[in-house]
């Protein structure tokens, strides 16, 4: 029973602390977390930045700074690369916001956490994919803004590994003599991605598998 009531106590005094430790925390008024998360940010402490604006937005959700608070957190996760966290916040902040001002630097930044994830030809080239359908979805919702201007080079940049990343899968399939899913790829690439140096490649490269192809019916043809 002594075990039992000493554990209760400690219970109760650790729970004390931490409600005052709250209670002090929130101490502090809408307009000085927004100054401290500002200050954080500023200083490129972004953990404590999204700190101070997620506590902004808790305690006080209905101040003039929770909107700014919503935006910097998510900002505060892209510069820390935090990227899948980023895109969360940046799209919360549309479903909730999709009036505001904003939303364009929003949809680029989502766009952005997509293209700083690129890699090399030979990854996945889902970012690449996701990276140019925001960039794209920019474009048509807000065609005359700034962000759509530079967003046209980007689009080319995910062109450009999104062929490649076709173009890898095709050449190891002509390398391991999988000729017909080369043939394929290859086609596929002249098909969507014209004009590209990619296109050139598999262009020339169609007429060689198709050799290939044929060689090899009728080498089967013959047995």
């Amino acid at each position: 029973m002594k075990k039992i009531l000493i554990a209760g106590l400690i219970f109760l005094l650790l729970s004390g602390c931490s409600l005052f430790e709250e209670e002090h925390q929130m101490n502090k008024n809408a307009q000085q977390l927004a100054a401290e998360g500002a200050a954080s940010f500023m200083n490129e402490d972004y953990a404590d930045a999204i700190k101070a604006y997620t506590d902004l937005k808790d305690w006080y959700p209905f101040s003039k700074y929770a909107i700014l608070a919503e935006l910097k957190v998510a900002d505060a996760h892209f510069q820390l690369r935090e990227y899948p966290e980023a895109i969360a916040a940046y799209e919360s902040f549309e479903r909730m916001h999709p009036k505001n001002e904003a939303v364009p630097y929003i949809i680029n930044q989502i766009a952005m956490c997509w293209f700083n994830q690129i890699d090399t030809i030979d990854r996945d080239a889902t970012p690449s994919k996701k990276a140019m359908a925001e960039f794209e979805r920019l474009i048509r919702l807000f065609p005359e803004n700034e962000y759509s201007q530079e967003a046209l080079a980007h689009i080319d940049a995910c062109i450009d590994n999104i062929a490649g990343h076709e173009l890898y899968i095709a050449n190891f399939y002509n390398k391991t003599k999988e000729y017909k899913a080369a043939l394929k790829r290859y086609q596929y690439i002249v098909e969507n991605y014209a004009g590209t140096d990619q296109s050139q490649i598999a262009l020339e490269k169609i007429p060689e598998v198709s050799e290939q192809i044929k060689a090899i019916e009728s080498d089967n043809k013959k047995k």
